[in-house]
């Protein structure tokens, strides 16, 4: 919440929280779409690193 109310220029969360709304499902949907994003970048990271150096997967 921090980091959000940063981007936006607030001083303090509170400000934040007013124009926020999401529950908390649709939070954690977010987070489950964005760290599945993650892992498969380094999933791909790690393939193109073993086939550069010969390592088997």
């Amino acid at each position: 919440m921090h980091a959000i109310a940063t981007f936006a220029g607030h001083r303090h969360t509170d400000s934040t929280m007013r124009y926020i709304h999401l529950s908390g499902r649709d939070l954690a949907e977010k987070l489950a779409r964005g760290m599945e994003h993650i892992h498969a970048q380094r999933v791909a990271l790690l393939s193109a690193d073993a086939e550069d150096t010969g390592w088997p997967r």
